[in-house]
């Protein structure tokens, strides 16, 4: 490429980056940095531990974001003097440099993008996801399993903070199901394209003839609930039951009857929480999530349908979104999407945002040109 062509590239991503800094709306986020460290700084700050948590959670996200933003277009503003220093000193060795740094930008800058494709009701809200096994017998638990372990493994590449509230598992391998939260801005409206069904083709491990089998798992992405939702549960329509934890998780754990499971009477929502040795605390813990899943119910049903937060989760042949396969070749498929690759092992250890970001603007585009 020639230097006209580099200078175009510049042109064209600093137009991109100019309209991110707009949507974001940076200046606010610099005013919102501004008074979040303050707020940090008050000395009780920790007398209230959950409001303390939210304000330093806040307050490290906007700095990322806005370091973010700097870091881009430094870099766009560095690549731009390198360009005419080239061109002065007919340089091709910094020439070449400079269409590297395009490269970089471009990856960049793309990705940041995506971010301002999220513009829905709850997509700026953090996420409960809940994993179960669907057809397949123990490989079905063992793939709801390798997956629980993908999403918990990009979100720690991301540095989100991630909680694991309830974990059943599976009588031979894997577990029956899952549910965690993550515990960042955007995490809802960036993990809801994830919902659907999963399906893995390999030679099972558990068959002793070696033979190919196909298992699905289910995913569901709902969002956290906040004061300002109404979501009311009267007594009556709860019970409540407790029991002693199972699994993993050292002596304290599985000596008292602190799990809890709730079950919502009028629609059947189970949700278990296990992760605390206090039955208090896993009962509040517990309503978190079942009312989190009925604000999803309540949306649905003013729109009519549940795909709109829950995604299709039948876990089965007919309702697939995403293919895993192992054998006879290697893959992973993105149904919607058509994003694929040939490193299954690099996706099942977190590397999802090819995937996450591809279907955050195939969401876009159906919202802007619905079939």
């Amino acid at each position: 490429m020639t230097a006209l062509d580099h200078a175009e590239s510049l042109k064209h991503l600093d137009g991109i980056l100019r309209n991110i800094e707009a949507v974001i709306d940076l200046d606010r986020l610099r005013k919102e940095k501004a008074e979040l460290e303050e707020a940090a700084a008050v000395p009780n700050l920790w007398d209230d531990q959950v409001a303390a948590q939210k304000v330093t959670s806040r307050l490290s996200y906007v700095q990322g974001e806005i370091g973010k933003l700097e870091r881009l277009r430094a870099k766009l503003d560095d690549a731009v003097v390198l360009l005419e220093l080239s061109q002065d000193e007919d340089d091709a060795g910094s020439l070449n440099e400079v269409a590297d740094e395009i490269s970089a930008l471009t990856k960049s800058i793309e990705e940041l993008e995506v971010r301002t494709l999220l513009s829905g009701e709850y997509d700026a809200r953090e996420a409960l996801v809940t994993i179960r096994a669907g057809a397949g017998g123990v490989d079905a638990a063992d793939f709801a399993d390798m997956l629980l372990r993908m999403y918990l493994r990009w979100a720690e590449r991301h540095g989100y903070d991630t909680d694991v509230y309830d974990t059943s598992y599976a009588e031979e391998a894997g577990i029956k199901s899952a549910t965690f939260a993550v515990k960042a801005p955007y995490a809802y409206g960036t993990l809801s394209v994830e919902s659907g069904t999963h399906r893995l083709v390999r030679i099972s491990p558990f068959d002793n003839q070696g033979r190919r089998q196909t298992s699905f798992a289910a995913l569901e992405v709902v969002p956290v609930v906040e004061q300002t939702d109404e979501v009311e549960i009267p007594d009556d329509d709860l019970r409540v039951d407790v029991y002693r934890s199972s699994g993993p998780g050292g002596q304290g754990v599985n000596t008292t009857d602190s799990a809890v499971r709730l079950t919502h009477l009028p629609t059947g929502i189970v949700v278990s929480c296990q992760n605390e040795r206090s039955q208090i605390q896993n009962k509040a813990t517990a309503m978190t999530v079942l009312k989190a899943k009925l604000l999803a119910v309540k949306r649905a049903e003013e729109k009519a349908t549940m795909n709109e937060l829950r995604g299709d989760v039948q876990g089965s042949w007919g309702d697939q979104m995403r293919s895993y396969v192992l054998h006879p070749y290697q893959m992973v498929k993105d149904l919607r999407t058509e994003h694929e690759t040939g490193n299954p092992s690099a996706v099942f250890d977190g590397d999802l945002d090819g995937f996450i970001d591809a279907g955050i603007r195939w969401r876009k585009q159906r919202e802007l040109n619905p079939a």
